[in-house]
């Protein structure tokens, strides 16, 4: 392993590292494998943050106790026209409700979900799966032995969150999702969804939330949860 004799040289190669690896990298594996310090890997991070910020294409995120190489979240438009896949992740806001609620109460059933939502949760459950922000944690001990949803660390990286301890208010979203429903109830055009611009917490966006894009379904309710 050759020296590293200044911070430039190990900030390159930890730029080198994560290019290559493309997932996230914990933060202590790196330190092991380079044979410096945790406090070393930490400064060189740092410096990578402050290099690849702003209106830089790549942006360094940390979550967990992980590193990473990610877009920069404001040209996500432009990566999206390039590449139509970004763009078939954008998530419908049942799917982004349904996901808050878990991000909240995980571990949390179905049926829970549903308890809170009070719609059926089968469709936006399934597509928060299928992009990987949710997972199967485990199964509950009651009758039936629920299976028990939890987010993932791809969560957390698409939301651009550290650590769930990070996530805004518990009491705002329940008060978001009341106001939602009532909304819904209201006699309304042929979607059961307002345009994004009116989508809010409390007046503000979480700001994990911020940045997604919306879609609207087409049907009626029961089939839009």
């Amino acid at each position: 392993m050759a020296n590293f004799d200044t911070l430039l040289n190990l900030k390159e190669v930890v730029l080198s590292v994560l290019f290559v690896a493309g997932d996230g990298i914990e933060k202590d594996f790196l330190a092991e494998k380079l044979q410096v310090s945790t406090k070393e890997i930490e400064k060189a991070i740092t410096s990578l943050q402050e290099e690849f910020c702003k209106d830089r294409g790549i942006h360094i995120i940390q979550y967990k106790n992980k590193v990473q190489l990610s877009s920069n979240p404001a040209y996500a438009n432009f990566i999206g026209d390039v590449l139509n896949p970004i763009r078939e992740k954008s998530l419908t806001r049942a799917a982004l409700e349904t996901l808050a609620i878990i991000a909240y109460k995980q571990p949390i059933t179905k049926l829970e979900i549903e308890d809170i939502r009070r719609v059926n949760s089968d469709y936006a459950v399934q597509i928060l799966i299928d992009q990987n922000m949710i997972e199967v944690v485990g199964r509950k001990d009651a009758v039936g032995k629920p299976l028990m949803f939890g987010t993932t660390d791809n969560f957390l990286k698409r939301f651009n969150v550290q650590n769930l301890s990070d996530l805004p208010d518990y009491e705002q979203l329940l008060e978001r999702i009341k106001t939602i429903r009532e909304e819904e109830d209201a006699p309304k055009g042929e979607t059961l969804f307002r345009d994004v611009a009116d989508l809010e917490f409390n007046e503000e966006l979480p700001d994990f939330l911020k940045g997604e894009d919306f879609v609207k379904i087409e049907g009626d309710s029961e089939n839009a949860g």
